[in-house]
């Protein structure tokens, strides 16, 4: 029996009554903001011109969509949840706002994206790394996206060398956007209230370091390895140079440029660099390193690329993003790829 008490306590705070009858699911993330002023410092920091038409993720009963229509010329609002949808054609059917409000019920993953001039959302948090690239990567470009994150999630995006927060996300992040803080958000300004507080961060797309994709997503998941760890110490690894020299002897075999690597994805011998993902904040435990033997001879290539460009003592922790897209460029000058 207390078994299913506690069953039967634990459904009931999943999903909190809204004044109209709606349940909002925590487990979906769904947190609706309450608070008006935020809502007008929101639609304010976002810079919206009248003639924009604006992206919103997850407008749930639609208090920062009405917002959002009185500040632009039109909305297209993404809702997954059909009960929202209902909510938000019941809320604007008749009101001089409805012509300027495109719903689409679906998931903002899975969905192909309109164009838009700026995207202004608070997102279930679940899905704000995905989403976040989706955005960046949608064609043609939008001005801006005004964007609620979980607050350490925001504060990794924004990030800078040396900071404890620094990581493989806010390189990526940063190669494609300009990104800055714009709110903090308490908790209690939802309903129901999230176990965390968010933030509010702008993101502007800007002209990208050109890079090979798979290359550099190859090449900084072994950076960030072990981040607080010498570049060195990382690439003396075992793992690393074993993976590294198939790689590089694949390439050989089959003479390819860089260009050409699509071909080598077809063949059983291609790397597979996810297995190299550990958490940034791991403890520094002691790693495996490569000593000799078969392959001290293309160790003694991969760290001459280091030694050369004064990048053995560095750190991934440290480095700026174009110290990164320099060491790509010369391990790949070498021959040395990641993908």
């Amino acid at each position: 029996m207390a078994g299913g008490k506690v069953r039967k306590e634990k459904a009931k705070a999943a999903a909190t009554p809204y004044q109209g009858g709606i349940s909002f699911h925590k487990s979906k993330g769904q947190h609706i903001l309450k608070n008006p002023l935020l809502v007008d410092s929101i639609v304010q920091k976002s810079g919206i011109k009248p003639t924009d038409v604006i992206l919103e993720i997850g407008p749930g009963t639609g208090n920062l969509t009405k917002k959002l229509l009185e500040a632009g010329k039109k909305v297209i609002a993404v809702e997954i949840d059909a009960r929202m949808v209902l909510e938000l054609q019941r809320r604007f059917q008749g009101t001089p706002l409805s012509n300027r409000l495109q719903i689409i019920q679906g998931d903002v993953l899975k969905t192909e994206l309109p164009y838009f001039d700026i995207c202004v959302a608070n997102i279930p948090y679940q899905i704000s790394s995905p989403l976040t690239f989706k955005l960046l990567h949608h064609k043609p470009a939008f001005r801006c996206a005004i964007i609620m994150f979980q607050k350490e999630f925001a504060m990794r995006l924004i990030a800078q060398p040396g900071d404890k927060l620094y990581c493989r996300l806010t390189v990526n992040t940063q190669r494609l956007a300009q990104v800055s803080h714009l709110l903090k958000v308490g908790r209690n300004n939802f309903r129901p209230p999230p176990k965390v507080d968010s933030s509010v961060v702008r993101i502007e797309p800007r002209k990208q370091f050109e890079v090979n994709e798979k290359e550099w997503d190859g090449f900084l998941r072994i950076c960030f390895n072990r981040k607080n760890k010498t570049l060195g110490s990382i690439f003396r690894q075992k793992k690393v140079l074993s993976l590294l020299e198939k790689n590089y002897k694949t390439l050989q075999a089959l003479n390819l440029n860089p260009d050409q690597q699509g071909a080598m994805e077809e063949t059983n011998d291609m790397m597979e660099f996810e297995d190299m993902e550990m958490d940034d904040d791991e403890a520094d435990d002691e790693m495996e390193v490569e000593e000799g033997g078969e392959t001290s001879e293309f160790k003694e290539k991969v760290l001459k690329v280091l030694k050369d460009n004064d990048f053995e003592n560095e750190r991934s922790s440290k480095l700026k993003l174009r110290e990164f897209v320099t060491l790509l460029a010369e391990f790949c000058k070498a021959g040395i790829h990641f993908s």
